[in-house]
């Protein structure tokens, strides 16, 4: 019996994209899928360009609701799914048309929870390697947690990724917020008994400044709501990792502060004077917690570098 799989994708005024994701997901070369497009209250044609497909291609199951947020759209795609497996695709990406069968070939392979591929990203018409690798890594939740925390060789980006819909079963994303992934995925690692990485770019990611991540790829589009709503994941998964997987917490910790020294030098570098509050309440984050950060066995040359530079200074003040 093949695998059903549910591909979910939420629409939001891409009149003039949506229709090359739209077409991406139905020339998959891995047919047993349904296509489950939320129009997420659209106020331009999107919801048009949907219900035309839909009468195309019978996987399409369309779906027209009330603006809300990405995690609320989502869930509500979620329980709708049937499929076993559950993909996302964002509105203005698309998926290579291999994309769904080199996953699956590693869920009948490993019997895997989770698996997920390399990506590419395309800048004013232009494709380069986002995630890519040689290797096929194959892992347990405490190693797959530590690679998505690296952030190397994937992200916490949803599209490039064949879940278990179980998983979502017992945690859903959550409504509270802009940036749904960085606050459930690593969750949803931690659960998985086994993950599988392959790092051949099935999936591109298309960047301009409307993307809800804009932000990621240009530092001067960075705010500080943005950085609190950072911030406080962050905190909220350093500590439920901690909980959740012992083994990992030193680099979970790790891995905070490293996100916060980054950040450091993004507003500095750049002069983000809207960001000098959040920057005040992250130095000070950093200078209680210099000694134990700057010789952890996992902090990167560059990082000491940025340290010496943006934090001691100050704490040689105090």
């Amino acid at each position: 019996m093949e695998i059903k799989i549910s591909v979910i994708m939420l629409t939001y005024n891409r009149e003039k994209l949506v229709q090359r994701a739209i077409e991406s997901v139905l020339n998959q070369t891995y047919k047993n899928i349904e296509f489950i497009i939320v129009d997420n209250g659209s106020e331009d044609k999107s919801g048009e360009v949907v219900e035309y497909y839909a009468k195309m291609d019978k996987r399409i199951k369309p779906y027209h609701i009330s603006k809300c947020c990405i995690g609320a759209g989502r869930n509500f795609g979620l329980r709708q799914a049937t499929g076993e497996y559950v993909a996302f695709i964002d509105d203005d990406d698309w998926m290579y048309e291999d994309m769904l069968e080199y996953l699956v070939d590693f869920v009948k392979d490993y019997n895997a929870d989770i698996v997920l591929c390399g990506s590419q990203k395309e800048i004013e018409g232009k494709i380069f390697d986002n995630c890519c690798f040689d290797k096929v890594l194959v892992m347990n939740s405490g190693e797959s947690v530590i690679e998505l925390l690296k952030r190397k060789k994937y992200n916490a980006a949803y599209p490039t990724k064949l879940l278990k819909k179980e998983l979502f079963d017992q945690i859903p994303f959550r409504e509270d917020g802009k940036y749904d992934d960085i606050t459930v995925v690593y969750k949803h690692f931690a659960l998985a008994k086994c993950v599988v990485a392959g790092g051949e770019p099935k999936y591109c990611f298309r960047r301009h400044e409307s993307n809800n991540s804009a932000f990621t790829t240009n530092d001067l589009l960075l705010t500080e709501d943005q950085l609190e709503e950072y911030l406080a994941a962050f905190r909220e998964r350093t500590e439920w990792l901690s909980a959740k997987l012992p083994s990992i917490a030193d680099y979970a910790q790790y891995s905070e502060w490293s996100y916060m020294i980054s950040m450091c030098n993004k507003i500095e570098k750049n002069q983000l004077r809207s960001c000098y509050q959040v920057l005040k309440r992250i130095k000070k984050i950093l200078i209680v917690n210099y000694d134990v950060f700057f010789y952890s066995e996992y902090i990167q040359d560059f990082e000491k570098e940025w340290m010496k530079k943006y934090i001691a200074p100050e704490r040689n003040r105090k």
